[in-house]
Order: structure tokens, then sequence, then C-alpha cells
């Protein structure tokens, strides 16, 4: 199972939908990075193939980061991949 997370402005928890292939998974993220692209603010939604019922929307002038990442790839103890951001 593929992960695309995407982080908000002013908001602590991400957004997350899941793609079963990493070809979902890539298309997704480059579907988010082109609406952060076309620079003026739309609405973006998204589905997930784990959960059918899952639907997301964003407003895309407020996504400030995207990764996708492989969910057997996470490390023991839960942690996520990515940065880390120290107080």
């Amino acid at each position: 199972m593929h992960i695309i997370e995407i982080s908000l402005k002013l908001t602590a928890m991400p957004m997350s939908v899941q793609r079963k292939e990493a070809e979902g998974a890539e298309a997704v993220y480059k579907q988010v990075i082109e609406a952060v692209n076309t620079g003026s603010p739309k609405l973006l939604e998204l589905t997930c193939e784990h959960q059918p019922d899952k639907k997301i929307t964003l407003l895309t002038s407020e996504i400030s980061a995207v990764q996708s990442y492989e969910k057997s790839g996470m490390a023991p103890g839960g942690k996520r991949p990515g940065f880390a951001f120290a107080d």
C-alpha cells in the first residue's frame, strides 16, 4: 500500500489517501503538484483506494507539502518517513 500525505498550512495533522500500486500513488502525487503549480486557488478532491468512502477536498493554496511513501517501509514504532522539525 502506498500513502500520499499532504500537509496544509497552519494544520498539525496531515491529510492522506492510499493507493494499491506505486503508479497510482505517483499519479496522485503529480496531480497534487500540478494543482499547486497553477497559482490560483482551487479545490482538489482526492479519494482513497483503501477506504473507498473516504474523500478529502483541499484548497490548493493551503497545501504546504506532499510526500509519497510505501506503507510497508515504515520504521518500527510507527514513525512515518519525512522531515522532523525541532522547536
